[in-house]
């Protein structure tokens, strides 16, 4: 299943800080125990490409920078988030040991200020560099073996994880028969509580740049399984948020790091969920942005 890293102590973050040299230092309040968690509350992260070099800018962006900036604001919330989500492309090209082990660092005041955090793949990642650096049981019984595929519950919504990652470096992604096959089963067991689908990447027929390979195969589960009422991904570095011919409603998460398209939105995703819908708050890193702020307010379609 995705790795899933757990809040940290204020000692262990201290310690792991220290031994990191990374100097990091965080508010009082964030470790304060009165600090509540709501747990409709959800932080949604996608494309973060962490360098090894903290320094290291792509497109005119330095991700680390971008990658601390959304993780403030987070802790900034009023209400601790039940958890913040990750939905692919940790990493900044091709995975490599140094990227993920800055990346795990920069999400630790995140897991100081008491916030689990649930990772997925993308094709920037991989695998073995990935378990490696995160120390997590590789072996440990998986639900489709050597793939990151969890179920997440939560109060109002079934947070479904699937690992799209085919090859690294290759653009576009893939599930697989096993993997949809686990889906389908998950679904049909979990069909009293809506369920939000998290794939890093996009729907195959929607963009120029290279998409699901098995988008119809994926559809195919989620139509008829009218619990089934979002497919979230990120990818294609756009915002963007519709729904398919089934009511089926597909979320384009920002990019954490840098843009395709000059002009559009980077940042992240408060999401709040309610028995009946999710509302979606465009978090952008620009506060002057025109789309900061944008709230979208999504009606799941009936059972």
């Amino acid at each position: 299943m995705p790795i899933h890293l757990p809040p940290l102590s204020r000692r262990n973050f201290l310690k792991r800080s220290l031994l990191a040299g990374a100097g990091l230092a965080l508010a009082p309040e964030i470790f304060a125990a009165s600090r509540r968690t709501d747990e409709n509350s959800w932080a949604l992260f996608a494309d973060l490409h962490i360098a090894a070099d903290p320094a290291k800018v792509a497109r005119e962006i330095n991700m680390t920078e971008h990658l601390k900036a959304v993780s403030a604001e987070v802790l900034a919330l009023p209400a601790r988030p039940a958890g913040v989500f990750v939905v692919g492309d940790c990493a900044l090209d091709s995975g490599e040991p140094g990227d993920y082990a800055q990346f795990t660092s920069l999400l630790d005041p995140l897991r100081a200020g008491g916030m689990p955090l649930h990772l997925a793949l993308g094709n920037h990642d991989e695998r073995e560099h990935f378990w490696a650096a995160l120390e997590t049981t590789k072996t440990a019984k998986r639900p489709v073996a050597d793939r990151q595929v969890a179920l997440v519950e939560s109060a109002n919504v079934n947070w479904f994880i699937l690992d799209s990652l085919e090859k690294t470096l290759q653009t576009p992604g893939l599930l697989g028969p096993e993997q949809l096959d686990w889906l389908a089963k998950s679904l049909d067991a979990n069909k009293r509580k809506p369920a939000v689908i998290f794939v890093h990447h996009n729907p195959g027929t929607r963009e120029k740049i290279g998409g699901l390979k098995d988008t119809e195969e994926l559809l195919k589960v989620l139509r008829p399984r009218r619990q089934a009422k979002a497919w979230v991904f990120g990818h294609t570095h756009k915002w963007r948020v519709d729904a398919d011919e089934s009511g089926l409603h597909l979320v384009n998460l920002p990019p954490v790091a840098y843009l395709f398209h000059p002009g559009d939105p980077a940042g992240w995703v408060h999401a709040t969920t309610r028995p009946d819908g999710l509302k979606l708050e465009l978090r952008c890193l620009d506060p002057a942005h025109a789309e900061h702020g944008q709230v979208v307010d999504l009606k799941w379609r009936t059972a």
